[in-house]
């Protein structure tokens, strides 16, 4: 039973109109992305539906295939795209027969540690706006999926864009939606919109934050303490939104222990207190808090490399940062805050001996943490129009073909070696006739032969209108095969020119054999 406190509180409570509803347990996460904050409250279940008295069967002439129950009151959330199918090229039928379950499955497991040529494709996927697959049920098993692998990515812009694409979102659309607005700064437009949003039913937690930065703290104390008596607020949420309510009670109280697994709601508390969080070992959406102006530089810095080696910022936002001011400091990112200036300069003043006395010294930088394609888009084609000679210019050939430009690039470059004429084979789609360097460059150069056939599983499944599935399995195929198999990159670099993606297929071969991604 409640005690007389608690009843007192949940009548002032239950007076305000404000839904009492605890917080969806830890062991069952909502989504496969286990540091979403619990927002949001589990909505009441439906009442039972009436039974009825089954007819007779009647099998003769009739299949027992499951029948399908699609809604036709509105659009699905699974149609919801960024990217039409004449800028993706994609057919808008991809995702076909597949089940949504299992789509839902895969996007989810897809590895962001791959090649930027399969993290653009991936990205494409997530993006576009296709026909929903067939068993579709309107609540949007593959747009979640979708949503949450951005997340996993860090790009919070794109998730963002998709999110508000929904009418009257659900409460597992709004939840992540919240999170986004908490880790880019706009938590005030989140608890604003929480507000007048219907069906959206915000846990204690969230209520008193929203409260509390909506200025009406005592309804936010009040929230907290009620919560806390009935048990819908966490123990060791207590104590920090306590501190969140009233500073001074941290004044000669030690440090909160540093949360295990904080959502993006307990960052932004443990910042409003004083003991903001490191973000370098949470997951990668986590960085885009740090991009915020109340940052550090160093901050930002670090944070934009993370999320620019995964396609997640412009590398023009990157490069911003790294010409921001002069480093004050010697060793790691400030190294190549020194190298990347000093080269921007070379460029800049179309000076060559410059440039490429400093090209070295920044490739070696960005090779180190694996910017190397985010530097080609910055300086890839500008390298490449000032002909550098000798081993400089052939670096600037090397990273001019993991630019937008690659087959500008290859065409006009005289090979100088068997391995240059390797590398322009692949960029301008016929390798044949040139000698692969090594063994990836065999199973490369035979994705490449004049008519190649896709392998039997993965037409298979184009044949039964499974093709995104198909794509998916080719995606993985790849990255499997940078780790070495071999014979993995040959099937997906085949099926990816097969449905049309050649340009997509010869940057992944170029970055293969470019780039150091073999484990």
């Amino acid at each position: 039973m409640c005690s007389s406190r608690a009843l007192i509180l949940l009548s002032v409570v239950l007076a305000a109109g404000l839904p009492l509803r605890a917080e969806t347990p830890v062991e069952e996460p909502l989504s496969a992305i286990d540091w979403l904050s619990r927002s949001v409250a589990t909505p009441a279940a439906m009442p039972p539906r009436p039974v009825i008295p089954a007819e007779p069967p009647v099998t003769s002439g009739v299949s027992s295939a499951p029948i399908t129950m699609v809604p036709i009151d509105g659009p699905s959330l699974d149609a919801i795209g960024l990217s039409s199918v004449a800028r993706t090229g994609l057919p808008r039928t991809l995702w076909g027969t597949t089940a949504s379950a299992d789509l839902a499955r895969m996007i989810r497991t897809e590895r962001v540690d791959t090649l930027p040529a399969v993290q653009s494709l991936l990205y494409t996927l997530l993006l576009a706006e296709l026909t929903p697959p067939a068993d579709s049920d309107g609540q949007g098993t593959l747009y979640l999926a979708r949503i949450d692998k951005l997340l996993d990515l860090g790009a919070l812009d794109p998730a963002l864009s998709l999110l508000e694409l929904a009418d009257n979102p659900p409460p597992e659309v709004f939840r992540r939606w919240f999170d986004v607005a908490l880790l880019t700064g706009e938590e005030d437009r989140a608890c604003e919109v929480m507000r007048k949003t219907p069906g959206i039913s915000p846990t204690f937690p969230a209520r008193v934050f929203c409260l509390a930065r909506g200025g009406d703290w005592n309804a936010a104390a009040l929230s907290l303490r009620t919560g806390e008596t009935l048990g819908y607020i966490e123990p060791e949420m207590v104590p920090l939104l306590e501190r969140f309510l009233d500073p001074a009670l941290a004044d000669e109280a030690p440090d909160l222990p540093e949360p295990a697994r904080p959502s993006p709601l307990v960052l932004r508390l443990m910042e409003a207190i004083g003991q903001p969080l490191q973000t370098s070992t949470l997951p990668l959406a986590f960085a885009q808090a740090d991009l915020r102006s109340n940052a550090g530089w160093k901050t930002r810095l670090e944070a934009a490399e993370r999320l620019a080696r995964t396609g997640a910022i412009e590398p023009n936002l990157l490069l911003g940062l790294y010409t921001e001011r002069q480093a004050a400091a010697s060793g790691g990112v400030w190294e190549r805050v020194r190298a990347i200036q000093a080269l921007d300069a070379a460029i800049g003043a179309g000076d060559r001996k410059a440039t490429a006395l400093a090209l070295s010294a920044a490739w070696r930088q960005m090779t180190d943490v694996e910017l190397e394609v985010p530097f080609a888009a910055l300086y890839g084609q500008a390298l490449s129009g000032l002909a550098l000679d000798g081993e400089a210019g052939a670096l600037a050939f090397r990273i001019g073909l993991l630019s937008d430009g690659f087959e500008a690039v290859a065409r006009a470059r005289k090979p100088a070696d068997g391995d240059e004429a390797f590398l322009i084979g692949l960029a301008e789609g016929d390798a044949s006739g040139t000698v692969p360097p090594d063994q990836m460059g065999a199973a490369i150069q035979a994705a490449f032969a004049a008519a190649p056939s896709p392998a039997p599983e993965l037409k298979a499944l184009e044949d039964e209108h499974r093709t995104g599935e198909a794509l998916l399995r080719a995606i993985d195929q790849i990255t499997d095969g940078a780790r070495g198999d071999l014979r993995a990159v040959t099937e997906g670099l085949v099926f990816l020119r097969h449905v049309g993606l050649e340009t997509t297929a010869r940057r992944a071969a170029l970055e293969l054999v470019l780039l150091e991604r073999r484990g």
